[in-house]
């Protein structure tokens, strides 16, 4: 199995073990900056990108390790590395229905 292949199921088990999205970042969240709304086009419709362009941009989530890592472009373990020594923080490259999810939980259900 390629290294590649072998990060890419660490990452993906890691993002099933992680804990629910709302428990604090003690316990293997990231926050994520998304600074480009374009980046959920495919995964909000109309009204909830619409309501996020309302928002002061960037917004911040809090999304698993693995999500994170995914949407960010960044490896699990450095983003595991970075919660140990305090918070982890990294910006959305690509968007993803997880991180659609979340946003749609933390920032657009409250915007009601």
């Amino acid at each position: 199995m390629s290294k590649r292949i072998m990060m890419a199921a660490a990452a993906a088990s890691i993002a099933f073990a992680a804990p629910a999205v709302g428990q604090n970042l003690g316990s293997g969240l990231v926050n994520v900056q998304i600074g480009d709304v374009t980046l959920l086009n495919n995964f909000l419709n109309n009204d909830q990108i619409a309501a996020l362009n309302n928002l002061n941009i960037p917004v911040t989530v809090q999304v698993p390790i693995g999500v994170a890592a995914n949407v960010c472009d960044v490896s699990a373990n450095v983003l595991a590395k970075q919660l140990k020594s305090g918070d982890a923080t990294c910006t959305a490259k690509s968007g993803s229905q997880a991180l659609a999810q979340s946003v749609n939980k933390q920032l657009l259900s409250q915007k009601k």
